[in-house]
């Protein structure tokens, strides 16, 4: 009778690791970029539910004010008033989650913030934000309606 050897021989142990590391090879980078491509529509739907939340508080007359949003590569501010000031208290700051970042911040004259008129919501600044990754980019648009979309 032959005996068999219980375990495995050092040459399976070899394949099998192998195997696991072209399965990895292939999954990791995947993996990564679907984490990137979720981050990028993340930070999209929050800069344009922030830009819907400042327009609805200023139709809803909150605190008789208008309320606007600033800025930056990463994050947005929502403030109250029609003039951004930094060291304000009242200022709502979103974080925009790494790889995402504003890459393009486009709107009337240059500006770097908008707020919405009281009377009818309209901003007073249209224009496009673009948010982007490594590899690809979301544009939120501000219409002269004040319609917010994003592609």
């Amino acid at each position: 009778m032959k005996h068999h050897k219980k375990g495995f021989s050092a040459l399976e142990i070899i394949i099998v690791v192998a195997i696991v590391a072209m399965l990895l090879a292939v999954a990791v980078p995947s993996l990564e970029k679907m984490k990137q491509n979720q981050v990028l529509k993340s930070a999209v739907s929050d800069i344009s539910s922030t830009l819907d939340k400042a327009k609805s508080q200023t139709l809803s007359s909150v605190n008789s004010l208008e309320y606007g949003i600033h800025f930056e590569s990463n994050k947005i501010v929502m403030f109250e008033g029609s003039t951004y000031s930094a060291s304000d208290s009242t200022n709502e700051t979103v974080l925009i989650s790494t790889p995402a970042y504003i890459s393009n911040i486009n709107l009337t004259g240059g500006a770097t913030d908008l707020y919405f008129d009281k009377l009818s919501g309209t901003p007073n600044k249209t224009g496009n934000i673009t948010i982007s990754n490594a590899s690809q980019s979301k544009t939120i648009i501000v219409s002269a309606t004040g319609a917010i979309s994003s592609n």
